[in-house]
């Protein structure tokens, strides 16, 4: 199976074309990187919990202070040489190995590699393909989080042909260096109806809390409201406590969940389309989401605590269902939204927290997997958004990742790994 050839001039021209990795249509292959000067593009104001300052929207004064330069342009550079991985969505990382880096393929592998040794070949960490369904674009091994405290216990987001499953991986006590695969415990699964929009974003919050991204089942459209529906788990963020039990469950509630009482009490925020990466920020705990649009636009969120972030109410921040005159009371507005002309499907990132490039301080660094574009935003005092066009990079961007030391990687659709310089 191979992932269709997306031309991005072709989006352009066909502004019906519905994005994917998180959409209606498949993405596909890269070429050659290139890089370019800075550029500013559209800027956004927002409409308008007990919770750490994770659910934050507001920018703080030292925020501000951090981000206040204006980066460099940056360039891209091939992590591993010549070697490449089975359709790479995204990577993880572990206390106890934090020069190593594990990357996730789609297919149903974790395999290891060593930021110091790049030369080396790629340990097999955990090999799951024998249950993994990957035959559509957007099915399969698509998320990974260790446990913050306990790294010899991993958590993946995997799909089979019919479900979602949210499963724990142990590392046998004999050999940490790897996770066996008779060790598997299903915490939580739950159907989807068509086979694209599955989220798979897994990682633990501040508060020690494993977060779940998942997409509004699929099709186009939300055909069945999934995104808007307390009873359903598509289209959400879902958070959990895996270090308590909830009676019958191999998982409890965090006590301050939003809907402990009126609905699934899982549910975290709610009315996302197809949150593809979301990631905390190591200094503020504030939960950015990219979340992908149907035909017109994508958009970045801060994702609060019992938020509605409008689908398919609203796409972006325009009407969908209904098209005009919907109702936007009570709906959280993203901080920034882009159309055709910039791309045609959000990739999420990380706000950049690593030494090598301080100009990038402060600033939450995303791109477009059709177009290749890599952009960095920063909120001002007001709450809009000031984004910078770093790198118009020619890659399917599949995925963000982060070090232990905050450097910033992407993942491409044909395989590599490359670091952001």
């Amino acid at each position: 199976m191979k992932f269709l050839k997306l031309i991005f001039v072709c989006a352009l021209l066909a502004l019906s074309l519905t994005a994917c990795f998180g959409s209606d249509e498949p993405k596909g292959d890269g070429e050659p990187v290139a890089s370019n000067e800075p550029k500013r593009t559209n800027e956004t104001t927002p409409d308008a919990s007990s919770e750490p300052p994770a659910t934050s929207a507001s920018p703080t004064e030292t925020e501000a202070t951090e981000a206040a330069g204006t980066p460099e342009a940056i360039t891209l550079h091939a992590l591993f040489g010549e070697t490449t991985f089975e359709r790479p969505v995204g990577f993880a990382t572990r206390k106890d190995h934090p020069r190593d880096i594990y990357i996730i393929e789609q297919a149903g592998r974790i395999v290891g590699m060593n930021l110091d040794r790049p030369k080396d070949k790629p340990a097999v960490l955990l090999d799951i393909s024998d249950r993994v369904y990957a035959e559509g674009d957007e099915q399969g091994l698509l998320g990974l989080a260790f446990h913050p405290n306990d790294p010899g216990k991993a958590y993946v987001n995997y799909t089979t042909k019919t479900h979602t499953v949210i499963a724990r991986f142990d590392a046998p006590a004999d050999d940490p260096e790897r996770l066996d695969p008779l060790s598997e415990e299903q915490l939580l699964t739950f159907k989807q109806p068509y086979a694209n929009h599955n989220g798979g974003q897994l990682a633990f919050g501040p508060d020690g809390y494993l977060y779940i991204g998942t997409g509004d089942g699929g099709s186009a459209g939300d055909p069945h409201n999934n995104a808007q529906n307390l009873n359903s788990y598509l289209g959400k963020i879902l958070r959990i406590d895996v270090d308590r039990f909830a009676e019958g469950l191999s998982y409890g509630f965090p006590a301050d969940n939003p809907f402990l009482k009126d609905g699934l009490p899982e549910i975290y925020a709610y009315g996302l389309r197809n949150p593809w990466r979301f990631s905390f920020d190591e200094a503020t705990g504030k939960l950015w989401t990219a979340d992908v649009g149907q035909n017109r636009y994508e958009e970045i969120d801060l994702v609060e605590k019992g938020g509605n972030y409008g689908w398919r109410i609203q796409e972006g921040t325009a009407c969908f269902n209904p098209q005009e005159n919907c109702e936007t009371d009570g709906l959280k507005q993203p901080i920034y939204t882009y159309g055709r002309d910039a791309g045609v499907s959000v990739t999420g990132g990380y706000v950049y927290r690593g030494k090598s490039r301080p100009d990038l301080t402060g600033w939450y660094v995303f791109g477009d997997y059709g177009s290749g574009t890599i952009w960095v935003l920063r909120q001002r005092e007001d709450g809009s958004a000031e984004v910078l066009d770093l790198l118009a990079s020619e890659e399917n961007l599949t995925s963000f990742g982060e070090d232990a030391d905050g450097e910033l990687y992407i993942c491409t659709q044909e395989g590599r790994i490359m670091q952001i310089r």
